[in-house]
């Protein structure tokens, strides 16, 4: 199937906007962007006029459909806090597709988000990439392995502190880091020696995932508030040699220049949420554009379910009111997270190749009176705003004979 989106104001993202441009998306991907585009005859034509369109954003942190709104305890599944050492737990066996946040994501222009456990333990298990429309978490999948989330600060201390068991300090955390990364080496030798032996060996799965960690095959993405602990997820990547991105950074705009030095990106937020604990005591909505100006690469998060996600442009909006600069903006909820993550080979602009994603908003979608008209995901349209309504409309995700 062949989709054309025609007449519209195309902003790429990764290039310069195209005023009366067409997008071009056939089984799933985007074939071609520009003004100077041949539709083919029997391509079903989307006229944009009038219309922005952009690519689908992306939340690059957030528990969308591991902890579900309206549902209690039996829809919390996003901190498995029996182990301090999660990284074995994988977000994807507990993601409920039919989770209201999906329908509210599609709302906002939100096309695809990377899932991830909490962060009541130091180490809390696999992150996954998924779209935000599909009638399983198989038909959603786009990244199946993304990173390990990993916290530090005071919410593995409060946790395992309760419980009279370590980690109960700053100091514990950063122990219990330490020792499951020098495991995960020592795994890794014997692992490699066996294999020189042609011998059998026992697969832990807990350690399988951190040795994917120090091949460079999976992000660490350390939840971290506070400066100096913000410096200490710094200093243990530096240590054991793995691809940090740095994951709320609410206190990134004290040591943007240290961030900026070390090469570090930031998934910065939620940005307007209350200072609900002593460690974002210090949040600001200038955050953004200081981390920004110092040369931080940002990307933006609403921690959905903390701020729902439909608020993701929003925020962005607000940045922009509070210092951040526009083009960055836009690239903090779209090619910004999808490179800090390794997943711009497939989301993050529009451009051939990657999926097709596209959102027509009803106009500058950093203007808040805007609202997204009609989502594409992988090429179908799957939302579409009724003016009569003043809500919109989400394509149905129910098997029917």
């Amino acid at each position: 199937m062949t989709t054309a989106i025609t007449n519209g104001y195309v902003v790429p993202v990764d290039g310069d906007p195209v005023d009366g441009g067409t997008v071009l998306i056939s089984d799933g991907k985007i074939t071609a962007v520009g003004a100077d585009v041949t539709v083919p005859a029997d391509a079903e034509v989307v006229d944009a006029a009038g219309a922005w369109v952009l690519p689908g954003f992306l939340d690059a942190h957030a528990h969308l459909g591991v902890s579900e709104e309206g549902e209690g305890w039996s829809g919390e599944d996003v901190n498995e806090m029996t182990d301090p050492n999660g990284a074995r737990f994988r977000a994807i066996d507990g993601i409920d597709p039919y989770e209201v946040g999906f329908d509210d994501a599609l709302a906002g222009g939100v096309t695809s988000v990377v899932i991830k456990p909490g962060s009541g333990n130091p180490i809390g298990g696999q992150t996954v990439g998924v779209k935000t429309w599909g009638r399983t978490v198989l038909d959603m999948l786009f990244a199946e392995s993304v990173s390990v989330k990993s916290a530090l600060g005071e919410n593995p201390k409060r946790v395992w502190g309760e419980k009279d068991r370590t980690p109960a300090t700053r100091l514990g955390v950063a122990a219990t880091l330490r020792e499951a990364f020098t495991k995960a080496r020592n795994y890794a030798a014997q692992r490699d020696h066996a294999r020189a032996e042609g011998k059998p060996f026992d697969v832990d799965l807990t350690l399988q995932a951190l040795t994917r960690v120090l091949d460079g095959e999976l992000y660490w993405d350390q939840h971290t508030h506070r400066a100096d602990d913000i410096v200490t997820a710094v200093r243990l990547a530096e240590e054991f040699g793995y691809r940090l991105v740095v994951n709320h950074g609410t206190e990134g705009h004290l040591v943007a220049d240290f961030l900026a030095e070390h090469d570090v990106p930031v998934i910065l937020g939620p940005l307007f949420t209350t200072r609900s604990k002593v460690e974002v005591r210090n949040r600001t909505l200038r955050s953004a554009g200081v981390l920004a100006r110092a040369g931080v690469p940002i990307a933006l998060t609403t921690d959905h379910p903390v701020i729902p996600i439909d608020f993701l442009v929003y925020e962005a909006a607000l940045a922009v009111k509070y210092g951040l600069d526009r083009e960055t903006a836009l690239r903090a909820l779209t090619v910004n997270p999808a490179r800090m993550l390794g997943l711009d080979d497939r989301v993050g602009a529009l451009r051939p190749g990657l999926d097709g994603d596209v959102v027509l908003w009803s106009g500058d979608p950093l203007d808040v009176m805007n609202h997204a008209d009609r989502v594409f995901v992988r090429g179908r349209e799957v939302y579409r705003f009724d003016a009569d309504r003043g809500e919109g409309v989400v394509a149905d995700r129910r098997y029917r004979e």
